[in-house]
């Protein structure tokens, strides 16, 4: 092939790309389709010849049946479906085209036209509820830009999601489905390519609290138990042009001024900030758990917010999911989860649908000791892959998610109810059950008093930490 070749072949993609781009997400509605009209109303089922999901139980051989999931199961006191609180999310699962940097969309759902217009948006919201109501869940999360296409102004924004807003409460009418959390879109947009509340520019960051505004009223209006923050974009790209002491600042007046609307407008759900390290800034502010803490607890804002783990945004950062959880939950803010996973062979956000059992198992441990996730839940942040084109695998990879979860709640159940590993972990610190120890842990040993202790016991005696045999007891439940 002719360099002339290669690169006409290049920038065709480039097009390609940035059509994409424009066409998901933050873009003024169309009118008209490529393909005709787009104000048809769709007749029918959206998923035809998809019964109900149903429990078959782990011998089934049925795809689209649960095979660990029943819903109404009680665990530890609890039925499943109050432990795990699924919740779909509706930017991946119905605005996720297949495309990628290095290529076009590969999926054509059946409802689309082609456009990102206000009768396409009530479309795709009708199959939106069809698809959780076949699968059985009744929650779902989404962003406001996903829902209902950008107007040509922010009034024009506002009447817009007011509009599926009006649809997705009339489908929600005699249901007990209702938003796990909704959110704002602040990182699509070009306006919010410096950020949105540590933006240097003073324009984005008052366009942005209007969209958070009217974002938090509709999640209200619809019953929404939560609130999200993911600042994508509140991060840099480099410290030589950056003011880090200001975007902080003026990040934590943004959050403050979302907690005094919450509080004014009667909202009761929980806000929620999802740490994540970087992608697509180089450095985001939230970069995990520990330092999501430190921000809070520096602005004052640790008893208004609670955190929104993903697993695959914990594994970026460095960390295990297991250990993104723990590290919320000893700290009172393990609020909700984003359930997915990444790829360990590839750097980035994969967003992909949990299927490892041991991984579920663990987060669950940490869910129950958590005495659940309520008002939060099981937010499945996670896309087809791009290869997977057919309308049953958007039900193939909720149910494999859902499963996976509830098996690792059975297992975690069973370590629990066994007690073996928890034996382990209560001898492994049983020294400091004694006076001295106990006198440590509440604040009262100073050095001279330890001092005395270790003249007088000399050298320490270590025990075993038994790490084998603890992976040998996890390994059994599974």
């Amino acid at each position: 092939m002719s360099l002339k070749m290669k690169l006409n072949g290049f920038l065709l993609s480039l097009f390609l790309l940035g059509v994409i781009l424009i066409n998901v997400g933050s873009c003024s509605a169309n009118t008209k389709s490529q393909f005709g009209s787009s104000s048809y109303e769709w007749n029918g089922e959206f998923f035809p010849g998809i019964p109900k999901i149903k429990y078959e139980g782990p011998n089934s051989k049925n795809p689209l049946a649960y095979k660990w999931y029943n819903a109404d199961e009680e665990i530890l006191g609890k039925k499943m479906k109050d432990w795990l609180r699924f919740s779909v999310a509706f930017w991946h699962t119905f605005r996720g085209t297949g495309a990628d940097p290095f290529g076009a969309p590969t999926k054509a759902w059946p409802w689309e036209d082609g456009t990102n217009s206000m009768a396409m948006a009530k479309r795709r919201m009708r199959a939106h509820f069809e698809f959780i109501t076949k699968l059985g869940v009744e929650r779902w999360c989404f962003h406001d830009r996903d829902i209902a296409p950008d107007g040509k102004t922010l009034a024009e924004s506002n009447a817009n999601l007011d509009e599926i807003i009006e649809l997705a409460a009339e489908l929600q009418k005699g249901t007990k489905i209702l938003p796990l959390w909704g959110t704002a879109q602040l990182f699509m947009h070009p306006r919010y390519m410096h950020g949105a509340a540590t933006s240097s520019e003073l324009g984005a960051y008052v366009y942005a609290a209007a969209q958070v505004k009217k974002a938090m009223e509709v999640t209200h209006y619809l019953g929404g138990e939560n609130f999200v923050f993911w600042g994508g974009r509140e991060g840099y790209q480099t410290l030589l042009n950056t003011d880090m002491k200001r975007e902080l600042d003026h990040l934590a007046r943004f959050l403050q001024a979302a907690v005094d609307w919450k509080k004014k407008i009667g909202f009761n759900g929980t806000l929620l900030i999802e740490p994540k390290p970087q992608e697509p800034t180089k450095h985001q502010y939230d970069w995990d758990a520990a330092t999501t803490l430190s921000f809070l607890q520096k602005y004052g804002l640790s008893g208004e917010f609670k955190l929104n783990i993903e697993c695959n945004h914990a594994t970026l950062s460095g960390h295990s999911c297991h250990h993104e959880l723990e590290t919320a939950r000893i700290n009172g803010l393990l609020g909700n989860i984003d359930a997915n996973t990444g790829d360990p062979q590839i750097g980035w956000d994969t967003d992909q649908f949990l299927t490892d059992i041991g991984e579920a198992t663990l987060i669950m441990r940490s869910v129950i000791r958590n005495e659940g996730l309520a008002p939060g839940g099981f937010n499945f942040d996670a896309k087809l892959r791009r290869e997977s084109t057919d309308v049953t695998d958007m039900f193939i990879a909720h149910i494999s998610g859902m499963d996976t979860l509830a098996r690792g709640l059975r297992n975690a159940a069973k370590l629990i109810e066994d007690g073996t590993l928890d034996e382990l972990i209560r001898k492994r610190y049983e020294s400091f059950d004694s006076e001295i120890g106990s006198q440590i842990e509440k604040g009262k040993a100073d050095f001279a008093t330890l001092e005395k202790k270790a003249m007088e016991w000399g050298e320490p005696s270590v025990a075993s930490g038994k790490q084998e045999l603890a992976e040998m007891i996890f390994q059994s439940a599974l």
